[in-house]
């Protein structure tokens, strides 16, 4: 027999006065009330209630149980609507790990929104290119620049990046502007080295696809430290549009081949298999698939 169940019955009975007021609107019958009761006091060892055929009265220890599992079932309660309430709001940390050129251009535009609109939610952002272990590295969330192998976790696509190339004005000028896709073999162009094919990049155009070897004197696992080496008139890169849109409508750097698209990258929102995700969890992923 369900000792809570049995409890209950047996406060409702005291309460109530009886065992037909306790069975009133529970579902129960008076003689399974009744049940319960001798459950309790079989399973004590000792009468809870004085009984006779006109009425019933608590025995001393009865009283002391009484309190008791009144206590108990308010503790209960509590802790089902604590349980309650933070299934249904927002509340502590959330770990999100990104790419370095992602966290320092769009993520903290979409943590700030958040951050906004749930105050009872604190981020802390792990920016890192290589890719790391969620569950033994404790994240909730990886945004993941590329294809990705099959890990088993849960993948939400996002937008693609659109890779553009660009180089400084100062760059330009001394080593002249390439027009086509071809005219890159002859430029130092800065590569990245966890690309999927390192020193090869591919534009399409008109003409169909073109791949070039991208020969240079610099290769860089980030691409902060490429669109850095760009600026200082070091040569060409081939880096996601949202690292560099700024120094190209500020002047900084020159697209080029605009005639000529680079393949997007793909960008996924991984998260850990959880039939039932925190509400600071799903909250953050509808933003995000939102916003990106």
């Amino acid at each position: 027999m369900d000792r809570l169940l049995a409890m209950e019955s047996y406060v409702r009975t005291v309460e109530r006065g009886s065992f037909a007021g306790a069975a009133a609107g529970r579902g129960l019958s008076p003689s399974m009330v009744g049940n319960h009761v001798r459950f309790l006091e079989a399973r004590l060892g000792a009468l809870l209630l004085n009984r006779t055929t006109r009425q019933q009265s608590l025995t001393e220890f009865g009283r002391a149980y009484y309190e008791q599992c009144r206590r108990i079932l308010r503790d209960i309660d509590d802790a089902e609507r604590s349980a309650d309430l933070a299934q249904s709001t927002p509340r502590g940390l959330l770990r999100v790990t990104a790419p370095m050129s992602l966290g320092t251009t769009i993520i903290p535009a979409i943590i700030a929104v958040y951050l906004h609109g749930h105050s009872e939610v604190q981020v802390e952002l792990v920016l890192q290119d290589q890719r790391l272990d969620m569950l033994a590295d404790e994240l909730d969330v990886a945004i993941r620049v590329g294809t990705l192998p099959d890990s088993g976790l849960i993948v939400r696509a996002l937008s693609p990046l659109r890779l553009v190339a660009c180089a400084s004005p100062s760059y330009l000028a001394a080593h002249g502007h390439p027009r086509t896709p071809a005219d890159l073999e002859s430029h130092n162009c800065l590569d990245f080295t966890n690309a999927g094919e390192p020193r090869v990049w591919r534009f399409s155009g008109v003409g169909g696809e073109v791949t070039i070897q991208a020969g240079g004197s610099l290769r860089v696992n980030n691409g902060q430290a490429l669109r850095a080496a760009a600026l200082a008139h070091v040569g060409v890169i081939l880096q996601p549009e949202v690292l560099v849109a700024d120094d190209i409508a500020a002047g900084r750097l020159t697209h080029l081949l605009a005639d000529h698209a680079a393949p997007s990258l793909p960008l996924s929102l991984l998260t850990l298999p959880d039939r039932h995700p925190s509400p600071k969890l799903r909250s953050f992923i509808d933003l995000v698939v939102k916003m990106v």
